[in-house]
């Protein structure tokens, strides 16, 4: 589920091209993530959905039955996108950090474990929030020179406020 490996890098590459490669996939992988979590932030459609791949599936339940809420397992790149920055669009004011990224890339495929703090702020009340701490776990597959998500499971470690004014139940 997560990525617990005991070093960064996978088996040693041999030679500066190799090396350089790994590297730049490893810089893409965690970019999908940034751009997951800023084109939310600026509500901006198009950077948010760079992060996507068309067949994507997002799943929020883990993190939200914290809560109690139910939300759907959202499936496809313009269904995430819709879902999310209609429901928040001049109704959520959002501010994502990523923290500790840890990745396994096997050929075209990652895997991704990262920390991200995400605050949620009603925009006529900033009172009214909720700062949730979530481990995530990523799926990506690569897209030409960059990578995409295909898979993101939000779990929730800790939160304060009140999720509920946010999601919903």
């Amino acid at each position: 589920m997560f990525v617990t490996d005991g070093r960064a890098l996978s088996a040693p590459a041999t030679g500066t091209e190799a090396v350089v490669r790994e590297l730049r996939d490893r810089a893409e992988i965690v970019d999908a993530l940034y751009r997951f979590a800023l084109g939310q932030d600026l509500k901006d459609r198009d950077l948010f959905a760079s992060a996507f791949a068309a067949d994507a599936e997002l799943d929020f339940r883990p993190a939200a039955s914290r809560w109690g809420g139910e939300p759907p397992l959202m499936s496809g790149r313009d269904t995430i996108v819709t879902t999310i920055l209609d429901a928040f669009t001049g109704r959520v004011d959002t501010t994502h950090q990523v923290t500790n990224p840890r990745v396994a890339v096997d050929g075209d495929t990652a895997r991704l474990t990262a920390l991200v703090e995400a605050q949620h702020l009603l925009t006529g009340d900033h009172a009214i929030f909720a700062l949730l701490k979530n481990p995530y776990d990523v799926g990506l597959v690569r897209d030409g020179e960059r990578w995409v998500v295909r898979h993101l499971r939000i779990e929730n470690t800790w939160y304060t406020g009140d999720p509920v004014a946010i999601f919903g139940g």
